[in-house]
């Protein structure tokens, strides 16, 4: 038998956040996507057990400043994306940097320098993973997915997306049904 799930990425994180702080017994407050600020230093044997415990479920522990400052990058991407309807009236280069108090140019070079790759194309992956999302779970039309990921035409999209996937919107979106329609 087979079973199909769908989830909330951000609330599955949260909660197995909250558990493991919840069990060491320490005041924290869960301050964004993947930043947490707890109110007293963990000794080592607390870091450690945290370690391992977060480590099982996938969840990695940045103690490089880079790193660090890279993944709070994706997060507030990942958050400008899937998460704020508001984000549309800004450039993704003034909404990274009121989110995150660096300049673009800081950030992108920090991101580069540690991706290998640029903001510009890290974006364009998110907005074409949550695109296919929208098609394969929603009704919703190209031309609506376009306004709701803030292209300037359902054209742009559609050439990033195949660019990306190497499919066009529409043949990706036969494929979801016909999946369905065997399953």
């Amino acid at each position: 038998m087979k079973i199909y799930l769908k989830f909330d990425f951000n609330k599955t994180c949260k909660k197995v956040l909250e558990d493991c702080f919840n069990q060491l017994g320490v005041t924290y407050t869960i301050s964004g996507l993947g930043e947490v600020d707890i109110e007293n230093p963990l000794n080592a044997e607390q870091l450690e057990w945290l370690q391992t415990t977060l480590n099982s479920y996938g969840i990695n522990i940045i103690d490089d400043e880079k790193s660090a400052l890279v993944q709070r990058i994706k997060d507030t991407i990942t958050e400008m994306i899937y998460l704020d309807e508001k984000a549309k009236l800004y450039k993704v280069s003034t909404y990274l940097s009121d989110k995150l108090n660096y300049s673009y140019n800081h950030l992108s070079n920090v991101f580069s320098e540690t991706t290998y790759s640029s903001i510009e194309n890290f974006v364009i992956l998110k907005k074409i993973d949550y695109a296919k999302t929208l098609i394969a779970e929603n009704n919703l039309t190209l031309t609506e997915i376009a306004f709701r990921l803030n292209y300037s035409s359902v054209a742009h999209l559609s050439g990033q997306f195949k660019k990306t996937t190497g499919l066009t919107p529409s043949v990706f979106q036969r494929i979801i049904m016909k999946r369905k329609e065997l399953s």
